[in-house]
């Protein structure tokens, strides 16, 4: 699953310039074959465990390559009719499928990063509207809130917005990871004393290393006594929701300004998709839309690049559309309650056995474990060792994440072709990796 080149390898096999004459398309595919595909990390492999594992099903494939011939721009309703219906027919869908009705109206954007950033700036311009026109130095200091265990997006929106990643307030979590509200509370009232506006707090619905939940519905009542944005980051663990069994993730998130959920993690189509949702969409586009004369139009129609960045964008709704009707809500339902079962039974295999111990709750998809041995740095160069021999055995791909100061064994399940088979060719790999020597903590 892990591509087996080293850094540069791939660039070294390649010539320096480009062609100047025409090459056949036999010699361009050779190269692809021995050169360019033996340096891919397959994410598409059914026992890739790492990161947030995902992949996609043909109807999603079948959906990028028609968008990739039809070559649509959806900027404006005019340049593609039916990639702006389709958006706004999907987004509705995948709306519903979640249980979120209350957020109808949805944007598709690359990817998460994106969808918070969007977010967040529609944040900052409810705080001062100003801010379109005369920047952020005139505009009042504002401050943004998340937790600890939350994604690097929500600082790097902070940079690029230009507040700066000393206004992001990471806000401990509690023994379970989550956002601790009643230090939110403090940190919000301690800001608006010192003359600094809340502006948004991003509640997170699948924590980076240990999908944590965030207590949504107590943030949103916390939040709603300061007026700030509410931005939820289920980019991963938003997902599950399209299962009742786990539509309790997204508790609350029907009162949240905005949520991000993304179709490419655990949705099953191809990297890039990220739906951004709304409950008042208005805001958002007076927040963006700039309207030059050769973009103006008289359709009475929603015009997508009015509702963030880019101007340009790729017709990204196909293939959820395909997805959705191949698979149905049911089928898409049942994939994830495998998963998180599957992975429930990983977590009971590390529980029962004498080599590993369990770091943190597993509530979806995902298992954190460390080899049972004594010191933090001790255990996290092992860890370290045992998912590096997995990795080189070929058999899985897992990776490591750092929960509670040390570096951890970090297992994902999103495969839509991974079985049980898999999860235990997984475990006997991991198995077999803790015979090996361990690793002094100077060693890496």
């Amino acid at each position: 699953m892990l591509a087996r080149t080293a850094p540069g390898e791939l660039a070294r096999n390649l010539p320096a310039n480009p062609p100047a004459q025409p090459e056949s398309l036999q010699d361009v595919f050779a190269d692809l074959d021995e050169l360019v595909v033996p340096a891919l990390t397959h994410w598409n492999h059914p026992r890739f465990f790492g990161y947030f594992a995902n992949s996609s099903v043909p109807p999603a494939i079948a959906g990028e390559l028609i968008a990739a011939v039809t070559n649509q721009n959806a900027m404006l309703w005019r340049t593609s009719p039916a990639a702006t219906e389709l958006e706004a027919v999907v987004v509705r869908w995948l709306a519903v499928t979640l249980g979120l009705e209350s957020h109808p109206f949805g944007v598709i954007h690359d990817t998460a990063s994106t969808s918070t950033l969007c977010a967040l700036h529609a944040a900052r311009w409810r705080v001062h509207p100003d801010v379109r026109t005369t920047g952020v130095a005139t505009s009042p200091p504002v401050a943004v809130y998340c937790s600890d265990h939350a994604h690097s997006s929500v600082d790097k929106a902070a940079l690029v917005l230009g507040i700066g990643t000393g206004s992001v307030r990471r806000i401990p979590c509690d023994a379970a990871f989550r956002m601790d509200v009643r230090e939110l509370d403090a940190a919000m009232a301690r800001d608006r004393e010192r003359g600094i506006v809340p502006a948004a707090v991003v509640a997170t619905v699948g924590t980076t290393a240990v999908t944590a939940v965030d207590p949504v519905a107590d943030v949103v009542e916390v939040v709603r006594e300061y007026g700030a944005w509410v931005h939820v980051d289920a980019a991963y663990g938003g997902a599950a929701a399209a299962s009742k069994r786990f539509r309790w993730v997204l508790d609350g998130a029907g009162d949240a300004d905005s949520v991000v959920v993304n179709p490419h993690k655990w949705l099953f189509v191809p990297i890039d998709c990220s739906v951004l949702l709304l409950q008042d969409p208005e805001t958002t586009r007076a927040a963006f839309s700039l309207v030059p004369d050769y973009l103006s139009t008289d359709d009475e129609a929603v015009n997508y690049m009015d509702y963030g960045v880019s101007l340009g964008r790729r017709f990204r709704a196909l293939k959820l559309w395909m997805t959705m009707r191949a698979m149905g809500t049911d089928g898409i339902a049942a994939l994830v309650e495998s998963h998180v079962d599957m992975a429930q039974e990983l977590a009971a295999r590390v529980e029962a056995s004498e080599e590993f111990e369990l770091v943190a709750p597993a509530l979806l998809s995902v298992v954190n474990f460390t080899c049972a041995v004594g010191d933090d740095a001790a255990a996290s160069a092992r860890n370290r060792a045992v998912a590096d021999a997995v990795n080189a055995s070929g058999e899985a791909f897992v990776t490591t994440a750092a929960v509670g100061g040390r570096t951890v064994i970090h297992a994902a399940i999103g495969n839509a072709a991974t079985t049980p088979d898999d999860v235990d060719l997984l475990w006997d790999a991991l198995l077999r990796a803790t015979r090996a020597p361990s690793p002094s903590p100077s060693s890496k």
